[in-house]
């Protein structure tokens, strides 16, 4: 895990829109694009429509629509990030 995967899963513990990332860390957008892709495909994170409905991998344009998603660690990403 690298420490910018790192940083971005301590924020989503709790879900969090991507305004809310982009303005936490710092990141320029591509590269927060980047590591969340990264933790996706990883299994680290999920992603949701809102702050209830989850995204499922049959409805996930993660390319077009990273923007408007919101985010939320992974159980598996939780256990990542604790072991680290």
């Amino acid at each position: 895990m690298t420490d910018q995967e790192f940083d971005v899963l301590d924020e989503l513990y709790f879900v969090q829109p991507f305004s809310f990332l982009i303005e936490e860390l710092e990141m320029e957008e591509e590269e927060l694009k980047h590591v969340l892709f990264s933790l996706l495909q990883k299994g680290y994170i999920k992603c949701l429509f809102n702050m209830n409905d989850e995204v499922f991998e049959g409805k996930l344009n993660f390319e077009v629509e990273f923007k408007d998603y919101y985010y939320l660690a992974s159980k598996k990403g939780l256990l990542a990030h604790n072991g680290r």
